[in-house]
């Protein structure tokens, strides 16, 4: 425990009955709640090291486990289920709901990292949150990512994924995936919209309905990282777009700026990264009538 922060870590029961894992960590007087939504494949662990420092600064910071992931994989993730949109919908509702029980009457924030960006439309809770701080948010299309990226992705897709699928019937942490185990469905998901620049938005009057992504209007800051091979301005610029009603601007920050040789699409949110974790502090924190214009 670092002096002064206190981590618990608690069960959440999303709206369809599945449990989730989630860690607490506080400080004695909190001004502001942050919800940290991870990226695919992230335990929530992952996230410990910024959370406790954003917990010292004075916040209540809450992470999660999507259904599926770490400890709330639940039993048999090959027959699970489990779709990608299930994130938003019932996790990061769940999640949220929590963290406003724990400190109801203080500004609820949203800190995003990856596709912990992408469900915000689906979340009925939405409006609750003040703004959002995205790191590292773009879109899967895999045109859009760096070029040398594309063979590698096109390997996870249909190499390793395809072989994974049939041999173990889940996406298993093997032939170069580092991440969590996924479910079979969340997978097939993820690869059909990464194959599309429009993404999901195709999706949003059939498998998506309903949403609110048109209703989003708490102001969004995307930080962008140009060695990130994955969210790249123009996957930021479609993923913002997903968003119309709300205000939002995008930083760019090379690993310079911040005193690191390297960010990528994971970096900002370790350890030595603090230069950072100050600018989403200084973001988060902010009077929620201060707000950025649309761009």
């Amino acid at each position: 425990m670092t002096e002064g922060v206190s981590t618990k870590t608690i069960r959440i029961t999303a709206s369809d009955g599945w449990e989730l894992a989630a860690d607490i960590h506080s400080s004695a007087e909190p001004t502001v709640a942050i919800l940290i939504s991870a990226g695919t494949g992230f335990p929530r662990q992952f996230y410990n090291s910024i959370a406790t420092y954003l917990a010292a600064r004075g916040a209540i910071v809450l992470t999660y486990d999507y259904r599926g992931i770490g400890g709330s994989a639940g039993d048999h993730l090959a027959a699970s289920g489990i779709e990608y949109s299930d994130w938003g919908r019932f996790d990061a509702a769940a999640a949220l709901d929590a963290l406003e029980r724990a400190v109801p009457g203080l500004p609820l924030t949203h800190l995003c990292h990856s596709v912990g960006g992408h469900f915000i439309g689906l979340m009925a809770n939405q409006s609750k949150i003040t703004r959002h701080a995205f790191v590292s948010v773009g879109t899967g299309f895999f045109g859009g990512h760096h070029l040398r990226n594309i063979p590698s992705e096109l390997y996870f897709w249909w190499g390793l994924g395809s072989y994974s699928l049939f041999r173990y019937g889940y996406i298993k942490p093997v032939g170069g995936w580092q991440g969590e185990p996924l479910p079979p469905k969340l997978f097939k998901t993820w690869r059909r919209w990464s194959h599309r620049r429009s993404y999901f938005r195709p999706d949003l009057a059939r498998s998506l309905a309903p949403h609110q992504y048109d209703k989003v209007t708490a102001p969004i800051r995307s930080w962008i990282f140009p060695d990130d091979p994955i969210a790249t301005p123009s996957t930021a610029a479609d993923l913002l777009e997903c968003y119309p009603a709300a205000p939002h601007e995008v930083i760019l920050r090379k690993p310079s700026d911040v005193g690191v040789t390297r960010i990528g699409h994971e970096g900002a949110l370790r350890k030595g990264r603090e230069a950072l974790w100050a600018e989403f502090w200084d973001w988060l924190s902010t009077s929620p009538q201060t707000v950025p214009t649309k761009n």
